[in-house]
């Protein structure tokens, strides 16, 4: 899938200097990183509404909207797909793949257990496989 987000953000650099008439991408740049910013937010809210109604055709199609106005709002922001992938990374490696990462550094720290492999296994996967051994 990153390789989708970093084509998505691709085309969003090239769209952002078009004509706006015709360019909801351009259009968006237009209006300024406030604008970007609460069309993001709207999504979300979309992507909720149909995740609590029971809509899974909703949630894909919010989500891709979603994920459009997420990459919109790093380009505006001057953030690059493999910033955000990195992170992601660092994150896998502190506290595995399966858990967010604690806002406090002494948090984070607390939670830290050094494992021989430099990786935390994924928290939800172990929790299954242990009850169905």
């Amino acid at each position: 899938m990153s390789d989708s987000l970093d084509r998505l953000h691709d085309a969003v650099l090239a769209a952002r200097d078009l004509d706006p008439a015709t360019s909801r991408t351009a259009k968006l740049f237009r209006q300024g990183s406030d604008k970007i910013a609460k069309k993001l937010a709207e999504e979300a809210i979309e992507v909720v509404i149909d995740a609590v109604a029971g809509r899974p055709d909703g949630v894909i199609r919010e989500s891709a909207d979603l994920l459009y106005n997420l990459t919109v709002l790093w380009a505006a922001a001057g953030v690059r797909p493999e910033q955000v992938w990195a992170e992601m990374e660092r994150r896998e490696r502190l506290m595995g793949i399966a858990e967010k990462l604690p806002k406090s550094p002494k948090a984070v720290k607390s939670a830290v257990k050094p494992r021989s492999t430099g990786r935390r296994p994924i928290a939800a996967v172990e929790q299954r496989i242990r009850k169905l051994g």
